[in-house]
């Protein structure tokens, strides 16, 4: 699958089957992640592969109940580390919320392109989720997903005419 067609094909999968997802393709797909642009090349982010019930459990409750986050073989958490980052984006922010959306994008294209569903989860609580994986005070958790292969086809979603985000030379 080339990348405009993982790019039209990409849904938010909230039914998972209960396959394992085979060992290399989660390689492929996090690598996809790690070649990922970054601001100065810092890669400030961790992605931690949750694959323990107990620790699923725990993301379940502290993603507001979003049970269906725990019915996929894995759960990937992305975490940000503000002090490996570039301080001053745009000359007035970190840039690890945005290293770790590039990152993550990267992600579910590929996974996506090897037949797998993602659901990009911003609906947390930080302190909750980092205290179930463990993470250390200064990492900052960005985003989750639960990953494995679709129990269903996820919804298309309409989206805005070009014309109405893009504009030439001025604003």
């Amino acid at each position: 699958m080339d990348v405009y067609e993982a790019i039209k094909m990409r849904r938010s999968i909230r039914k998972y089957r209960g396959d394992i997802v085979p060992e290399n393709v989660l390689k492929r797909v996090l690598n996809a992640a790690r070649l990922a642009p970054t601001t100065e090349n810092f890669q400030p982010w961790r992605i931690v592969v949750v694959t323990d019930e107990d620790i699923k459990r725990k993301l379940v409750s502290a993603c507001n109940n979003q049970k269906f986050i725990a019915e996929a073989p894995i759960v990937l958490v992305a975490c940000g580390l503000p002090d490996e980052a570039y301080p001053m984006l745009g000359g007035y922010m970190n840039s690890y919320p945005v290293d770790v959306a590039i990152a993550m994008t990267h992600l579910t294209l590929a996974a996506t392109a090897e037949g797998l569903g993602t659901c990009w989860i911003g609906s947390f609580k930080e302190e909750k989720v980092a205290e179930a994986i463990g993470a250390p005070p200064e990492a900052r958790v960005v985003a989750l997903t639960p990953l494995g292969y679709p129990a269903e086809e996820g919804e298309k979603t309409e989206r805005k005419n070009l014309d109405e985000l893009i504009s030439y030379d001025k604003y």
